[in-house]
């Protein structure tokens, strides 16, 4: 290959100017050097535009010599050094003569990353572009270095949801090669779902963000899916429990993960949530007793304890499960307005969810013979249902939410008056009237 024309430093000095004629940016290091380094950055740029022109690599490996004298003595010198090294290093790996050097190759694309977090932060981002690459470059090989990466990212608080997909697959290879208990799976898991979910919010009203993170929600949950029936948290956690029976740390974990998976009717549940509540009386805990009742269908006390924790959780995710369960509370109670008033407030505390308005909608039809004085039996509760589970949709587009939504918009159309009989009552297609009873929602009148 044809080797880049040297610039002399003086040209290039002419071209931006001296310190004299204006104040040189700031490159991380000082004046003297970065005048030493004027000439390797302008090496390394022409270098680089000429790959971005050909995209032959060959020009990449041009660019390596000039590269590493600027992040080893100006780190600063721009953001593009480091994005431009990623694919600087990983040509170099990939031809590579032997193992040892590909090794040190390999050490020194890491070692980047930490001049690049060290310099410029996003030190979570970064570290989990770490443990990604040293899983593509070592596979197998890599797994717990690559690992302990991951895991350290997650700890240094957010990042974003794609990492967090890779964490978990990460977390089942290290359990799966023996290096962990099951266990770990279990607690990571809690901690990415929680994480997903708190992204999720932050993007609650954009809808092509919002779909790409539940896509991730999904794939976490499918990784996490071997290890996630009721029977296999209680055999991870049963031994836990008894051996530390008082520990809130582990009582917290027990009661989240299980109440999370829906294993709320389990005894080791119930245990674990009388035993947090005794211990530690909070908004959340009451939330957990308000669950445990709700599934021994003592409703009356489980309003007791939801009416609490709506009053005190403080995130949002608390407060849409405090008001969806005082929902079902107040529907096992048959306090039907009440229970539709919980259900409104749990989609106004979540606004991506579906799920409150499909339990209107089931609150509705099966309320029917309540608005029996709309002269058509009380047929007139389906179409509100239905219009609850339109606007279910409108509000969720998961896929779940779409196919529970149609198969009970199926259902209830069925029971829609036929053409004759709405007519007969004086109601015809398209006109606006009042559902009677307790329901008393404005809705449109449909036949079938």
């Amino acid at each position: 290959m044809k080797t880049i024309k040297t610039l002399t430093i003086g040209l290039f000095l002419a071209a931006v100017g001296t310190p004299a004629m204006a104040q040189l940016p700031d490159w991380g290091c000082s004046e003297e050097v970065q005048q030493q380094m004027m000439e390797p950055v302008s090496l390394y740029q022409d270098a680089i535009g000429q790959f971005k022109a050909t995209k032959d690599t060959r020009w990449l490996e041009e660019a390596y010599p000039y590269w590493k004298q600027v992040v080893a003595n100006c780190p600063k010198q721009s953001k593009n050094l480091y994005n431009n090294g990623t694919n600087i290093m990983k040509v170099k790996i990939s031809k590579a003569k032997d193992k040892a050097e590909r090794d040190a190759l390999i050490e020194e694309l890491m070692n980047m990353y930490d001049i690049r977090i060290a310099t410029y932060g996003e030190a979570a981002k970064y570290t989990a572009k770490k443990a990604l690459d040293l899983e593509e470059l070592l596979k197998e090989e890599g797994l717990t270095r690559y690992y302990a990466l991951y895991h350290e990212a997650v700890q240094k608080g957010e990042l974003e949801a794609g990492y967090l997909v890779k964490y978990m697959e990460a977390t089942i290879n290290y359990v799966r090669a023996g290096h962990a208990e099951p266990t770990l799976v279990v607690d990571n898991y809690d901690v990415a779902s929680e994480m997903l979910e708190d992204e999720l919010q932050k993007y609650v009203d954009d809808s092509v963000k919002s779909a790409t993170i539940r896509g991730y929600i999904a794939g976490v949950e499918a990784a996490f899916s071997p290890y996630a029936t009721c029977d296999q948290l209680v055999t991870i956690y049963s031994k836990k429990f008894e051996a530390d029976p008082e520990n809130v740390d582990l009582l917290k974990k027990i009661t989240n993960i299980m109440s999370k998976k829906g294993c709320t009717d389990q005894p080791l549940f119930f245990s674990a949530t009388e035993n947090l509540y005794r211990l530690e009386p909070t908004p959340s805990t009451a939330l957990n007793m308000g669950q445990m009742c709700l599934q021994k269908k003592q409703y009356a006390k489980a309003i007791e304890y939801l009416s609490d924790a709506v009053k005190g959780v403080t995130t949002q995710k608390d407060k849409y499960k405090a008001y969806l369960f005082l929902g079902h509370a107040y529907n096992g109670n048959k306090s039907y307005s009440a229970a539709r008033t919980a259900y409104n407030n749990a989609a106004e505390a979540d606004r991506t969810k579906g799920e409150p308005y499909r339990f209107i909608a089931s609150l509705y039809a099966s309320s029917a013979s309540s608005a029996s004085d709309d002269n058509i039996n009380g047929r007139s509760a389906y179409w509100a249902a239905v219009d609850k589970l339109v606007k279910s949709k409108s509000v969720d587009s998961s896929e779940e939410n779409v196919n529970a939504c149609n198969a009970m918009i199926s259902r209830y159309s069925a029971h829609f008056p036929k053409q004759s009989d709405a007519f007969m009552a004086g109601l015809q297609n398209g006109q606006r009237m009042t559902v009677p009873g307790w329901i008393g929602e404005s809705t449109t009148v449909r036949t079938r």
